[in-house]
């Protein structure tokens, strides 16, 4: 068979029936013989990034690798960013860009490049085919690795007259079926310590979630009646945060995180890269006296950081099973735990709903009321991609998450990937519905998403929380200089505020912190941002929020029906918030660390 037959078969063999990219002539050859190919769709985005985050949700929907082709050295470089976001997040991606005709690349052809080198930076591995026998070895090593913890993309340059060869290769060797990972090493000593400990602690990272592990971290959290914390900026669902002992997200901070953990004798740390901050503070995220289990797929994770009591490197969910077996039934003070936790976390999201509800009303809208709408709209099973930024922290604190899955994010930071990782999402599992809440500053990076969603009519809902500005910024500036004037007032100690029980946005940006001016290049009016136009561009149903509960009603409306949707929302900005944190009438809700 003809080299590009031979890739085509690779693809059906590891499943794939989607190929998600944006194609030019260096493409041409394998874009024909997919489009010929009755069972495979070729998916089109007119972005680069886009394609790349429409391939991200998908694989996480599907929960196999998803694949991508670019376009040669400028498209790869387009399409980089999301590379780097799958990277961090870990998501299993092969992704291919057709490089220049091979007998005159010494030339330095138009549109050639170091495809390999833009590449490195953002995969786990970069093939570069130089030979048509090598295509189909080369392509099962790279969906192999994708997977392999730690799981992420992996690329290939493939040139363009190589896929146009007429010479046969052979039929590619059928897929190898490779066994799961076992429960790791030493988790008896873990249930040991575990069983053994005063108070102890779990910060349940996205491994739990990726690997299908929630139901048995549950069970290992009732059996010890330890309080469980998502890791800072969890990207998915790694523990129902409906559960009594569920204590909110860790900040992105190390003194939160310490402050969090404190008093915590023995803390199990699973499936999380331990811990990524935000901003620098000195000293290690780690109490003095807390005993670190931490538990990973990936050999580098245990003790990459912080010295660790105990270092488990194996499967995660099947390490979970083995550790919840051994303790249940085994930890008496487990219920009574229970139930002195069970009132203090349903008080702590109680009053976070309070502080929504008081602030409802007509747009703009109060971010925490606004988010609180959207929340109340969602049907049943619903996904939520979210790309919020300060927005998407205060959603994390009144969206009750407990099917797996029922949440995307990226840790990644890469700006604009929502439209794409909504739409993916939706067609990786048409039978749940899905709901962007996107931020204004990252809908302008991924605004040709739309055009795929509505191309293929895929049925999402963009919620856009509008405040005509990068408040996120605002408030780090603004962080900044209190930080500056707290050295001047003391002598040189920074001061950090508290951590927020469950809404950590206070805490983690600053928000209201009585500063309103901010540095230039931070607004994004004028012109006054009217995304209900942008949709109407490219064919897609609009709806401009008036109030919180028409935003409540657009919301379940939208998601019902079958058509893509946008909502935009206007929301209050940074100098709104510094006037209700002076005191001034709305929808502001006040905590230990500000006023949001």
């Amino acid at each position: 068979m003809k080299p590009v037959d031979a890739m085509l078969e690779v693809l059906r063999d590891e499943g794939v029936t989607r190929v998600f990219g944006n194609p030019g002539t260096t493409e041409l050859p394998f874009v024909e013989a997919v489009t010929a190919a009755p069972d495979l769709q070729y998916v089109l985005g007119v972005q680069e990034a886009s394609v790349v985050a429409m391939a991200d949700g998908y694989a996480r929907a599907t929960g196999r690798p998803a694949f991508v082709s670019l376009h040669i050295a400028a498209g790869l470089a387009n399409g980089v960013v999301g590379l780097l976001n799958a990277c961090r997040s870990r998501t299993p991606l092969v992704v291919t860009a057709g490089q220049q005709d091979r007998r005159h690349l010494a030339q330095d052809p138009m549109l050639s490049g170091d495809l390999v080198g833009i590449a490195r930076a953002a995969v786990k591995h970069a093939f570069d085919v130089q030979h048509a026998h090598d295509l189909t070895v080369m392509l099962r090593r790279a969906f192999a690795l994708a997977v392999q913890p730690p799981a992420g993309p992996v690329f290939l340059s493939v040139p363009m007259d190589l896929l146009e060869e007429e010479t046969p290769v052979a039929p590619p060797a059928p897929r190898s079926r490779l066994g799961g990972l076992a429960p790791a090493a030493g988790w008896p000593e873990a249930a040991e310590r575990l069983a053994a400990a005063r108070r102890p602690g779990i910060v349940a990272g996205d491994g739990v979630g990726r690997d299908g592990a929630v139901a048995e971290l549950v069970a290992l959290a009732e059996a010890t009646g330890a309080a469980v914390f998502h890791q800072p900026m969890h990207d998915g669902v790694d523990f129902p945060t409906v559960h009594p002992l569920y204590a909110g997200m860790l900040d992105a901070r190390h003194s939160a995180i310490r402050s969090a953990l404190e008093g915590h004798d023995v803390v199990l740390i699973a499936g999380t890269r331990a811990f990524m901050a935000h901003h620098y503070e000195p000293g290690s995220p780690i109490p003095a006296g807390t005993d670190v289990i931490q538990l990973d797929s990936d050999p580098g994770e245990p003790g990459r950081n912080f010295p660790v009591v105990l270092g488990l490197t194996g499967g995660v969910r099947a390490t979970l099973a083995a550790l919840a077996s051994q303790l249940a039934g085994k930890v008496p003070q487990a219920p009574s735990r229970i139930e002195a936790i069970r009132p203090v976390h349903e008080a702590a999201r109680a009053r976070v709903r309070e502080r929504a509800l008081a602030g409802r009303g007509d747009a703009p809208m109060d971010p925490l009321a606004a988010a609180h709408a959207v929340v109340s709209g969602l049907p049943a099973d619903s996904v939520v991609v979210e790309e919020a930024i300060t927005s998407g922290l205060l959603l994390r604190s009144v969206l009750p998450l407990e099917r797996p899955r029922s949440y995307v994010h990226t840790v990644g930071g890469g700006l604009g990937s929502g439209i794409g990782a909504a739409i993916g999402s939706r067609m990786g599992d048409p039978s749940r519905p899905v709901v962007a809440v996107l931020g204004d500053g990252c809908t302008l990076f991924g605004l040709q998403g739309l055009w795929s969603a509505a191309h293929y009519r895929v049925p999402v809902t963009f919620v856009v929380l509008n405040n005509g500005e990068y408040r996120t910024l605002k408030e780090t500036a603004a962080r900044r200089r209190r930080s500056r004037a707290a050295r001047r007032g003391d002598g040189g100690l920074e001061l950090t505020p508290p951590r927020l029980d469950l809404a950590p946005a206070t805490g983690l940006l600053g928000l209201g912190d009585g500063t309103p001016d901010g540095p230039d290049g931070l607004d994004l009016a004028p012109p006054e941002l009217d995304f209900t136009r942008v949709a109407e561009f490219f064919g897609i149903t609009a709806v401009r929020a008036r109030s919180t509960d028409h935003l409540t009603e657009a919301v379940a409306r939208a998601a019902a029906g079958t058509e893509p949707v946008l909502i935009d929302a206007r929301v209050t900005g940074h100098a709104d918030g510094v006037r209700l944190a002076h005191g001034h009438t709305g929808g502001a809700f006040t905590t230990s660390g500000g006023t949001a």
